[in-house]
């Protein structure tokens, strides 16, 4: 459970939330059912990510909802009711009187009793707003309800006219983090850079990619970590040029190189790190000339982070240098503008610079604005800036030295007042700095 005294943040965003929504509004945002694995072994549980930025509550079957009157407005929360011989199974839940006294809801009520709450609250609401997909049960209900409400015969008692979702401005928000958020990524970021330190340090010919997940995934727990932001990527050789490749499970063979893609998360937060490394301790000369122009493209776009400049600039940036990195030795021929235009380098660089980072891995929020023009970065967004040169052993058409090398490199980057802070930074980068660790062995 969260700590008592960081759900002032909550409190804060559930107050700047409500100001968005006009007079006579109700907002319903019902947290993730729990989700079977196989039979009855269920999947470890993530709360939804809306749900929990404006509750701190990470309790399956509960429900939040706001509601906004002329001049007030209420937090209410549906949980489950304590049940002593339930707990025994799953644990102590929140129950009614902890989801006011800890939690701070005006209200709370049975999660059972939904639809009695919902058909109560409802009377004289004027916008209705409901996140559908989230509890496939929840929403048919919820349409069944307003369709009743809809055909009616009250007269004296308003409805609402349309159900509109919630995300919209909760995404908005969610673009930029408070302290508590920031806080949580540090931390993150902290912990998911000293676990690449360590698998670092161990990869060797010989070692399997799983047993180099084993030791990020026991290092982020091992520091306090909930696990995982997604499932690691631990690439060698031509597993390198697989973007999201999660098998991990080939042998590390000598002169391979090693891609990590792995993050963890705290308090929900998510961290996304990427490094790449040579497993015999030292760049061939192949080798070192791609990782030079990812390196070079991420620190430019790097560069571009800060308030006012767009993700556009940052991957336009990344993209030049990449371009011209591979003409210069050969693997790209041309004018650089036709190069561009044309797409040519996509074969070897196929994604965007980065994303928003925060509640979720690909977190939310939009990337274009209501005019369609990229969202320009301010203070408090927190993204990755990710480039990678991906060379398939399989392209023929390329030298036989530079086949089955991919390489990319990613920070986790917050932007600040005045520039930004790489949260990752630490995590070892230029061809020194990994070549030293790789060498220090275990």
């Amino acid at each position: 459970m969260i700590l008592k005294e960081n759900l002032k943040y909550f409190e804060a965003r559930r107050k700047a939330f409500i100001n968005y929504l006009p007079d006579y509004s109700l907002v319903v945002i019902p947290n993730k059912p729990i989700s079977i694995r196989s039979n009855d072994v269920e999947y470890k549980y993530k709360p939804n990510s809306d749900f929990y930025y404006l509750t701190g509550l990470d309790e399956p079957n509960s429900i939040c909802i706001l509601k906004k009157e002329k001049k007030s407005f209420q937090f209410i929360l549906l949980v489950e009711p304590k049940d002593k011989n339930r707990e025994i199974w799953t644990g102590k839940k929140i129950g009614l009187e902890r989801a006011k006294s800890i939690f701070k809801a005006d209200l709370s009520f049975p999660v059972l009793n939904f639809e009695t709450t919902f058909r109560e609250l409802t009377k004289d609401i004027e916008f209705l707003y409901f996140t559908f997909g989230v509890d496939k049960e929840l929403d048919l209900k919820v349409i069944n309800i307003f369709n009743e409400l809809k055909t009616s015969n009250r007269t004296t008692i308003k409805s609402p006219k349309s159900i509109s979702d919630s995300r919209d401005i909760i995404h908005k928000m969610r673009l930029i983090k408070d302290k508590y958020e920031i806080a949580c990524m540090e931390k993150a970021a902290e912990i998911s850079k000293n676990a690449h330190i360590l698998a670092m340090t161990y990869a060797r010919e010989g070692s399997y990619e799983y047993e180099l997940e084993a030791i990020l995934e026991y290092r982020f727990r091992h520091n306090g970590s909930n696990g995982p932001a997604y499932p690691s990527i631990v690439g060698s050789g031509n597993n390198c040029t697989i973007l999201h490749y999660i098998e991990n499970n080939k042998k590390i063979k000598k002169n391979d190189l090693i891609l990590i893609d792995a993050g963890c998360e705290y308090d929900y937060y998510a961290s996304d790190l990427t490094r790449t490394f040579p497993e015999n301790k030292k760049f061939t000369s192949a080798q070192k000339d791609i990782y030079s122009i990812v390196l070079e493209a991420q620190l430019k776009a790097i560069q571009e982070v800060k308030p006012g400049k767009t993700l556009n600039h940052c991957h336009d940036k990344a993209l030049s240098v990449i371009v011209d990195g591979l003409k210069s030795i050969g693997l790209l021929k041309g004018t650089k503008d036709k190069i561009i235009k044309n797409g040519e380098y996509k074969k070897f660089f196929m994604h965007k610079i980065g994303h928003w980072l925060g509640l979720d891995v690909h977190d939310a929020g939009p990337y274009y604005d209501e005019k369609g023009n990229p969202l320009k970065l301010s203070s408090g967004m927190v993204l990755t800036i990710e480039p990678g040169i991906y060379i398939s052993d399989d392209l023929l058409d390329v030298p036989e030295m530079y086949r089955g090398i991919g390489i990319r490199i990613e920070d986790d980057v917050l932007v600040t007042k005045k520039g930004h802070k790489v949260l990752t930074q630490g995590t070892p980068k230029t061809i020194n700095e990994i070549e030293l660790l790789s060498s220090s062995g275990v």
